[in-house]
């Protein structure tokens, strides 16, 4: 427990200061010295793209602009992923995959999931990993936090006038907003802007330090072949993949992005080869979603709310990574009557690291859409999994970058309708009413993760030549269930121990993840711009405060009883049924 507190700490210690540079560095309403640094650079990129940084975008202009490059992007990996064997970069001469894997690849990494139906080293070349991959890796995150900023700015953001009240969304995708002062940066709506500066601001010059020291401590970064050698014993020679590896697990662990270069991840020791490399990698799970809270508090100057989401948060984080120590302390029931009886469960888990900080590293990579492991999840007790795929249910504990605020905002949607009825007031957020059309696309894309999740696993686990399955019983159903939350909730880590490289898994994971991406971080985008079109009504007596403590307890509550409704039938039948058949 030491070591999680340690972890804890040192986590909230990195993301305050970082917090609040992005707070500053991403806030276009004001000049920093940021700008000056940056500026040139983000001018020449946005030329070359083609982009007009002073275009002012519409709420749905912004939401198309983030469909269309997905496309683009989707298309043009699942290219390269086929074609892989005719391009170069390609020194262990690795074939281009079949259409469905690559299709799901592709999805997968460009929804910031990057569940992996192939391992990395044996199915991938350099190109691909470099040219698609890592590109995805960096703006599937920037994209997250992107729309998380236009919420930010249409809907939480504080106005101090009118005017701006008024006329904060209700231009077109290119002329300026009336009601500001000539000179001003009107890029505050522009998804390209918003992207680029993501990008050049935070995760390139992040991403550049913790894969220098991923490289001082030992993780490759070359694009040579695989290195052949010769084992002590004698006998083959041992081929060891290698390539730039360093600089892929930097972003993969930055952008809550997961994966791996590696088939088994960060449990291998050429990703993950010293106990300071694991300590970085494992901050690196929650650094930004964790700093996003404070950017958000300060560019929107509703630190108290933001402060009671960070403890809600915390709470979840804490409940659940206990529960995940615990468990995973306790013996494995298949080693009872050995020698080794009660000692912890070190089934799947690298012995370098232990059970405590694996079962950190897999609580918090839940926690995240992030997905990348230091141990097999499959492996984990029946309450350690339970505490896994509950992070996920939840989704917005920390959630990925930028997603994971707008997923806890729906809920805080849903609380404020909730809480209005209770109070005798209609409902409203912010001063602005809750109407038919609002909460008939808020309650949509909440309830599409139990009706795609169960509806696939129950179809799948009713067709037993599909599932593809190693266990039978309990744990078989959970490792379906785990894999299909695990490509809705863009998480992308699993349980292992499933055929899943066939059609019916790359495409029925296919509409999990783009349904479980694009459903709840474009929906209160559509909301905020619907509710900012409204006009405010004054503060009363009556006005339902989101910032007290009440409010919180109440979104918290929300959030665990629409879990539970959906999900617990299917956990009795899953981790807790194995878990009462091992008591």
């Amino acid at each position: 427990m030491n070591a999680m507190m340690f972890c804890y700490a040192l986590l909230i210690g990195l993301a305050l200061p970082l917090g609040l540079y992005m707070g500053r560095a991403l806030d276009t309403d004001r000049s920093t010295v940021m700008d000056r640094l940056f500026g040139p650079v983000e001018s020449v990129l946005m030329r070359l793209a083609g982009v007009d940084r002073r275009a002012s975008m519409t709420w749905s202009a912004y939401l198309l602009a983030v469909l269309k490059l997905h496309l683009l992007l989707i298309g043009l990996a699942w290219i390269v992923f086929m074609s892989q064997g005719l391009l170069p970069l390609n020194p262990d001469g690795i074939p281009g995959m079949n259409w469905d894997t690559a299709l799901h690849t592709a999805v997968s990494f460009a929804t910031n999931t990057n569940q992996q139906h192939y391992s990395g080293q044996a199915q991938l070349s350099y190109l691909s990993q470099t040219l698609a991959i890592v590109t995805l890796q960096f703006l599937t995150p920037a994209t997250g936090l992107a729309v998380l900023l236009a919420i930010t700015r249409t809907l939480l953001k504080r106005q101090t006038t009118s005017a701006t009240t008024s006329t904060t969304v209700s231009t077109n995708a290119s002329t300026p907003p009336t009601g500001r002062g000539v000179g001003h940066d009107y890029s505050a709506v522009n998804y390209y802007v918003d992207l680029t500066r993501i990008v050049v601001r935070v995760l390139l010059p992040l991403s550049l330090m913790v894969a220098l020291v991923l490289v001082w401590q030992g993780v490759p970064a070359t694009y040579q072949g695989a290195q052949s050698v010769t084992m002590l014993d004698g006998g083959a020679a041992q081929v060891i993949p290698r390539g730039p590896v360093a600089p892929m697990v930097a972003i993969k662990q930055l952008g809550t992005n997961g994966g791996g270069w590696y088939g088994p991840n960060s449990t291998v020791p050429l990703e993950n080869p010293t106990g300071l490399a694991n300590l970085v990698e494992t901050i690196a799970l929650l650094l930004i979603p964790v700093a996003t809270l404070i950017a958000v508090g300060v560019i929107s100057g509703r630190r108290r709310l933001m402060m009671g989401i960070g403890a809600v948060m915390i709470a979840f984080s804490l409940i659940t990574t206990t529960l995940i120590v615990v468990s995973e302390r306790l013996p494995n029931a298949a080693l009872a009557g050995l020698a080794v009886e009660g000692s912890p469960n070190l089934e799947g888990k690298e012995v370098r690291f232990g059970s405590d900080l694996s079962a950190l590293w897999g609580s918090w990579t839940t926690q995240t859409s992030n997905g990348s492991v230091n141990a097999m999840h499959d492996s984990f007790n029946p309450l350690g999994g339970l505490g896994l795929l509950m992070d996920m249910f939840v989704n917005v504990t920390f959630g990925g970058i930028g997603v994971g605020l707008i997923g806890y905002l729906l809920y805080l949607m849903l609380a404020a309708f909730i809480g209005s009825l209770m109070i005798g007031r209609a409902p409203e957020l912010f001063g602005k009413p809750l109407e038919t059309r609002e909460m008939r696309w808020i309650s949509l894309a909440i309830l599409a993760q139990p009706l795609i999740i169960l509806g696939l696993t129950a179809i799948t686990v009713a067709f037993p030549a599909l599932t593809g399955n190693s266990n039978p019983g309990f744990h078989g159903l959970s490792q379906v269930l785990y894999e299909y939350t695990s490509a809705f909730a863009n998480n992308g880590s699993g349980f292992e121990g499933l055929g899943d490289g066939t059609p019916w898994w790359n495409l029925t994971c296919v509409l999990a993840l783009a349904v479980g991406r694009f459903l709840p971080m474009l929906v209160p985008l559509a909301v905020a711009g619907w509710l900012m079109e409204k006009r405010t009504a004054p503060q009363g007596r009556g006005t339902l405060s989101l910032e007290g403590g009440a409010f919180v307890g109440l979104t918290a509550g929300v959030i665990v009883i629409v879990n539970l409704l959906g999900f617990l039938p299917a956990l009795v039948l899953g981790p807790i049924a194995e878990q009462l058949t091992l008591s």
